[in-house]
C-alpha cells in the first residue's frame, strides 16, 4: 500500500489491483473514510461513527473488487452518459432519431452495459486548502454507446474534516447531446448492514414526483405527493411505502425507485435519520431532482462487504436530471449544447444525533 498525503493527520493511501485497477482511500482528521475505486469510479467503503463513537461502513460494497467488472446493480458507481431509463431506447435531437442499447427490457438503462459504470477511469489524488481527494478523467467518444459528441468528462470527490463529501461533476461535449451523471451508492446508516433501511427516516424538500408505468417508465405526469406515501417533505421511514404502499408503490416491487423533484425556489436538500446508530446523513445537491431507490429488486446472496445482499438493504439518492425529458414535457432537460460545461455538485455529509 502506497501513501501519499499525510502521514498523521488527513491523508490518501492506495493500493493497486491486478494491472490497472488502483483503490484509493481518503481518510480524514477524524478518521472518517472513503474508499474508491478508479474502475467505474466506484464508492465501494464509507466509514463513519455512530452515537457511541464506532466506525462502521454504511454503503453497500462487494467482498471482492473483481465483482465491480460485472456489478449489475450499480453499487457505488458513476453513472453515465445518462442516468437513469431512456423508453423504448431512443431520442430525437434536432431532427436525427439515435438508438441505443437495450438493457432493460425494451428500454436502455444507465448509459448501457459499457457505461460509465465500466469506465476506467484517469486518477489522480490531491490536496488543497482543508481537504482531500481524488479527480477522475474520461473522454468518451463520439458514437460512444449510441450517443453523439466527444465529450470530456470529470469527476471529483473531496473529504473535508465537517465528515462531508463532496462530488462534482463537469462535461464539455463537441455537439449537442444527452448528459446526466450521478453516482449510484446504496447507503445503509444502520452500519456494516445491521439492519434494512425500513426504519430510515428520510425527510426532503420535494412536493411532486413522476408517475410511472408498470416497466418503470415515466408517463410524462408529475404527481403531487401531498395526501400520499411519497410525501416526505415532513420526514417519513422507508418502511412506510415498502409494507403498506399504493399503486406506484406496487408497480416498483414494493417500495420507491421514482423521481423525486426538488421544489424550484430551494436548493436539493434530503436528510436521512436512523435512531438505532443516530447516524444522519444530509445530502444536498444544485440538481433538479432524484430518484430514490429502495434496493427493491436487489438480488439476494451476493457476496458483500459484510455479509449477504437481500431486499431494502440498502437506499439509493440518485440526484440528476430526468431522461424523462427527452420523451416528455415538463421534466428537467438532460441536454448539453455543443461548448457548453455543465456543471453539477452534490454533497453528503454525516453527522450524529446526540444521546
Amino acid at each position: 500500500m502506497d501513501q501519499v498525503i499525510g502521514a498523521d493527520r488527513m491523508n490518501i493511501e492506495w493500493e493497486k489491483i491486478g494491472d490497472n485497477w488502483k483503490v484509493f482511500r481518503l481518510i480524514n482528521d477524524r478518521h472518517m473514510l472513503v474508499e474508491i475505486l478508479n474502475y467505474g469510479g466506484a464508492i465501494t467503503k464509507i466509514l463513519v461513527p455512530d452515537q457511541k463513537g464506532r466506525r462502521e461502513n454504511v454503503v453497500l460494497g462487494y467482498r471482492d473488487y473483481r465483482e465491480y467488472e460485472g456489478n449489475p446493480h450499480f453499487l457505488g458507481a458513476l453513472i453515465g452518459r445518462v442516468a437513469g431509463r431512456i423508453q423504448d431506447s431512443w431520442f430525437e435531437l434536432d431532427g436525427r432519431r439515435y438508438r441505443l442499447e437495450k438493457n432493460d427490457g425494451s428500454h436502455h438503462l444507465h448509459g448501457g452495459s459499457d457505461g460509465f459504470h465500466r469506465v476506467l477511469w484517469e486518477a489522480e489524488p490531491f490536496e488543497s486548502s482543508g481537504e482531500i481527494g481524488l479527480e477522475l478523467r474520461y473522454l468518451s467518444r463520439d458514437g460512444e454507446s449510441g450517443y453523439p459528441g466527444n465529450v470530456e468528462v470529470q469527476v471529483i470527490y473531496k473529504l473535508n474534516n465537517d465528515n462531508r463529501l463532496m462530488m462534482e461533476y463537469r462535461a464539455v461535449s463537441d455537439r449537442k447531446t444527452p448528459l446526466t451523471l450521478t453516482n449510484h451508492s446504496y447507503f445503509n446508516l444502520s452500519g456494516n448492514l445491521k439492519e434494512t433501511v425500513h426504519n430510515h427516516v428520510v425527510k426532503m424538500n420535494c412536493s411532486r414526483f413522476a408517475e410511472l408505468d408498470r416497466e418503470l417508465i415515466p408517463t410524462g405526469k408529475i404527481l403531487k405527493v401531498r395526501g400520499t406515501l411519497f410525501d416526505f417533505t415532513a420526514g417519513r421511514k422507508l418502511g412506510e411505502g415498502i409494507t403498506a404502499g399504493s399503486g406506484q408503490n406496487r408497480i416498483v416491487g414494493d417500495g420507491y425507485d421514482h423521481y423525486f423533484l426538488f421544489d424550484s425556489d430551494e436548493q436539493g436538500r434530503v436528510t436521512i435519520t436512523d435512531e438505532s446508530s443516530g447516524r444522519v446523513l444530509t445530502i444536498r445537491t444544485n440538481q433538479p431532482g432524484m430518484v430514490m431507490y429502495t434496493s427493491n429488486n436487489l438480488d439476494e446472496g451476493l457476496e458483500l462487504a459484510e455479509g449477504k445482499s437481500r431486499k431494502y438493504l440498502g437506499v439509493c439518492f440518485e440526484t440528476q436530471a430526468s431522461p424523462a425529458s427527452l420523451h416528455h414535457a415538463g421534466f428537467p432537460s438532460v441536454l448539453l449544447n455543443a461548448g457548453e460545461t455543465d456543471y453539477k455538485w452534490t454533497s453528503y455529509q454525516f453527522a450524529v444525533e446526540s444521546m
